[in-house]
């Protein structure tokens, strides 16, 4: 059975042969034999034929379907005008300039004119936008910012059947260094701010032992309510933020997650080279073996968005006398160390 005409034609980049064939066969056959067996129309067939018989085979290329007159076309004088828009605004979007200086088309024909001049440079696509990002971040000093969120783990297929049947977290708290990238874990069987003030307050001591300025810190998060804790403008700090001490807590807007891309990279990098990979036996397997993922992250593993360098090649490089400790904070279970009323306390036994 033969293909309708038309969807052939949709489905061609280029429709000239099949119009040869088309006109070939009128010829020899006329025009209702072709029309039938084409699955087409007599008028389409006598359009083809009578295009070959007055241009030859040139004729069967597809025309321009653009308008010979443009009766709506743009005056000379305001096509001017917003050509010097332009170049004397160069941030300022059509729609904008449309509405304040009451201009007589519309914001397509404002950019149509833009285009047409050269006036219209690609957006930047967003990998190139992420190394701009990245070169800025690479003036940063070390420990300047932490970026710190939460990752579900039991969306994970290969890791949710362990997790259920060996008792195993489902959630990770992550926080990084966004100079060098440094990366600190732990888990828990929940988001809580008992257990996000354990997290924060670990690595902050941490921080402190090996020499880093907590007062020059500045700990990024989400809006999470684990992150939040409990709103009193008067009042003292709670949780996460009171676990900060000296360093200052910001906030990313709403629904603003490319400013936490730091975290959400890492957290693709974990579930593809450590979720989807290891298996685990107990609930201390699984803790020996994060402990040692994180220690390949933060020593040996490169970083293609940081020169192809460790986290510990780049501290090295820029703050040559760190003690190694630096990197090796062990992730741990933070359920163990919130106590029945939702704070923290010493550890204690599960």
């Amino acid at each position: 059975m033969s293909t309708p005409y038309f969807d052939l034609i949709r489905e061609m980049r280029d429709a000239y042969n099949h119009r040869l064939r088309l006109v070939e066969s009128a010829r020899q056959r006329g025009i209702k034999p072709t029309a039938r067996l084409f699955h087409t129309t007599g008028p389409t067939v006598r359009k083809w034929l009578r295009r070959y018989q007055q241009l030859g085979p040139s004729g069967l290329r597809e025309r321009s379907r653009a308008p010979h007159h443009q009766p709506r076309q743009t005056a000379p004088e305001i096509e001017r005008q917003v050509v010097e828009l332009r170049k004397t605004l160069p941030t300022f979007g059509a729609r904008r300039l449309v509405r304040e200086f009451d201009l007589p088309l519309s914001h397509r024909a404002l950019e149509r004119i833009w285009r047409a001049h050269g006036l219209m440079p690609k957006r930047r696509r967003k990998y190139q936008r992420k190394q701009d990002l990245a070169a800025i971040k690479a003036t940063w000093r070390l420990f300047q910012q932490i970026s710190a969120d939460t990752k579900d783990l039991d969306d994970i297929p290969h890791f949710w059947p362990q997790a259920q049947a060996r008792g195993l977290p489902v959630v990770q708290y992550t926080a990084r260094d966004v100079r060098s990238g440094l990366l600190f874990l732990a888990f828990a069987q929940r988001r809580s701010t008992g257990a996000s003030a354990v997290f924060a307050a670990r690595i902050q001591q941490h921080l402190a032992r090996y020499g880093v300025s907590l007062r020059d810190l500045v700990w990024q998060t989400d809006n999470g309510g684990e992150f939040i804790g409990r709103h009193n403008p008067s009042g003292p700090r709670t949780g996460f933020p009171a676990a900060l001490g000296s360093s200052q807590h910001v906030r990313i807007p709403p629904a603003a997650h490319t400013y936490q891309s730091d975290v959400e990279t890492v957290h693709r990098l974990v579930e593809d080279e450590f979720f989807d990979l290891e298996t685990f036996t107990s609930r201390g397997e699984f803790l020996a073996k994060a402990h040692t993922y994180q220690l390949y992250f933060n020593l040996v593993r490169p970083n293609s968005h940081k020169e192809n360098q460790s986290p510990w090649q780049i501290i090295e490089r820029l703050a040559p006398r760190s003690p190694l400790e630096l990197c090796l904070l062990p992730p741990v279970f933070l359920d163990y160390y919130v106590n029945d009323a939702g704070g923290y306390d010493v550890p204690r036994l599960p």
